[in-house]
């Protein structure tokens, strides 16, 4: 018998979308919810989470930390080092509502709080890194307790459960934001729970992802050589990692940092000019370990703006179009067209070729 679609597992899930103003207007996270749940059966339950920026213009200089707790123990040491750390301003638990579908919820709070000036006199580095390395302790020394989010002015809701039951569940229709990204998760040999929902972030880099990544162990064991630690129990979660320590902490520009995950062949290299097939030859040699390898397609979220990038043999799907001040990004045309009927353009994103979009001032 003939088996339809829904009946049999997809093998190109999971599904992305995102959706950016170029002129920084905010807007409500209703359509990137009605892009990602057109793409339904691309996921299957095990995990849905959306990014928005721009989301905290009354807190927009502290850092925003979104944090899952096991038991109120967890949440009660945590504060004391978060309390410690930072002079918190505002903290509460995340408003969400009841649906069905979501099963056992974790303890979910944030906390908006700043560096202390005393903290910096006591180091070398500066707030992101200050913040980057109160996260990792928080994730790895506390029992019970996941910071899933910890940039300004941005903010990651996810979940075990379809997308569009989440972004209901976190009420993502009351926020605005300028710039969300989306993901529907199907996890093909990772377990689906709360912390390996989509998307991953650290400060404010935010990546969903599509696909699996087959040089995850060598990825691995490069970033944790400079502290990082990964323990999500998903591929995806070295991907934010590279782009912190190359982009934030190396210096790296984004399109090179981009070049250097979805490096060129050497053929193609070889090809280029003298000073380009210099310039990457270096990057490919010094950082052949950040090479990702696998079929997959990313929206890379952070403060410099919004990057799309499909692996060079273009083995997932990825499409952008643009209609007014809006550029869009999906894993299917239908998840663009629900939502932009009559884009003035459209196109597959192309293999290892990285788009950007910077973000504007935020504006409305």
């Amino acid at each position: 018998m003939l088996k339809r679609e829904g009946q049999v597992r997809i093998p190109s899930g999971c599904a992305i979308s995102a959706v950016t103003d170029t002129l920084g207007k905010r807007f409500s996270g209703t359509d990137i919810i009605d892009s990602i749940a057109l793409m339904h059966d691309r996921s299957n339950g095990l995990g849905g989470g959306f990014a928005a920026y721009g989301i905290y213009p009354e807190f927009k200089d502290l850092y925003a930390f979104h944090i899952f707790y096991d038991d109120n123990d967890a949440r009660v040491k945590t504060e004391e080092f978060l309390f410690k750390h930072y002079d918190v301003e505002y903290f509460e638990q995340i408003p969400t509502r009841k649906i069905s579908s979501i099963g056992k919820a974790p303890l979910i709070w944030r906390y908006f709080g700043a560096v202390p000036i005393s903290k910096m006199k006591k180091n070398d580095y500066d707030d992101d890194e200050y913040t980057a390395k109160c996260v990792i302790r928080i994730n790895n020394e506390i029992t019970g307790s996941y910071v899933f989010s910890s940039g300004k002015n941005m903010g990651a809701f996810k979940a075990v459960g379809y997308p569009e039951d989440v972004g209901e569940y976190y009420m993502l229709d009351e926020y605005k934001a300028h710039t969300w990204t989306a993901h529907g998760r199907f996890p093909t040999n990772t377990p689906g729970w709360w912390g390996g929902a989509h998307p991953f972030t650290l400060l404010d880099w935010s990546i969903v992802h599509n696909g699996e990544i087959s040089s995850y162990d060598a990825n691995r064991r490069f970033v944790e050589q400079f502290g990082y630690h990964c323990n999500l129990q998903t591929d995806t979660e070295v991907i934010t990692y590279l782009f912190d320590l190359l982009v934030r902490r190396q210096g790296l520009k984004l399109d090179m940092a981009a070049s250097v995950l979805a490096a060129p062949e050497w053929t193609v290299i070889d090809s280029m000019s003298e000073k380009d097939k210099e310039l990457y030859t270096a990057l490919r040699t010094v950082y052949s370990s950040c090479l990702i390898n696998g079929p997959f397609s990313i929206l890379v979220g952070s403060k410099h703006g919004l990057l799309a990038l499909n692996d060079r043999l273009k083995l997932r799907s990825l499409i952008t179009a643009k209609k007014d001040s809006k550029i869009y990004f999906a894993s299917e045309e239908s998840a663009i067209r629900v939502i932009c009927p009559e884009p003035e353009e459209i196109k597959a994103v192309e293999g290892g070729v990285p788009i950007f979009i910077p973000f504007a001032e935020v504006n409305g």
